[in-house]
């Protein structure tokens, strides 16, 4: 027979202190992604939203019937519950029926960020047909 009374033995203070340490690291990696999933999830969101509105001007453009003169317009498109800024810079090409569309998509009014941007050709419409 044993002298010692037996002791229940739990853990100490160091070994909580340790687990509690891997827990909370691992916690923190764990928001960390779940942060950056979001963010680029937000990102990616605004530049689908951006490139359909670039999209639609280059559309609105082809379709108006309208020859623009060279240069740069600024405007806004409503797309999704937000107001995006877009510019469109017309300059001419070397066949003088056709233009060069550089249309690029902000975020805001500041226009300091691109969020897409694209090329397009757009031909001179024809003159309308006389009557008979």
């Amino acid at each position: 027979m044993n002298k010692f009374p037996s002791r229940a033995r739990g853990f100490t203070l160091i070994e909580i202190l340790v687990a509690l340490a891997v827990i909370a690291t691992a916690v923190a990696a764990v928001v960390a992604a779940v942060s950056a999933f979001v963010n680029n999830a937000a990102y990616l969101r605004d530049r689908t939203l951006a490139h359909w509105v670039v999209m639609n001007k280059v559309a609105e453009l082809q379709v108006s019937g309208e020859w623009p003169n060279p240069g740069i317009q600024h405007g806004e498109s409503l797309m999704a519950d937000h107001a995006w800024s877009w510019e469109v810079k017309a300059s001419g090409t070397d066949d003088p029926d056709v233009l060069r569309l550089d249309v690029t998509a902000y975020a805001d009014k500041r226009r300091a960020t691109v969020l897409a941007d694209a090329v397009a050709y757009l031909g001179k419409p024809a003159p309308p047909a006389a009557p008979p």
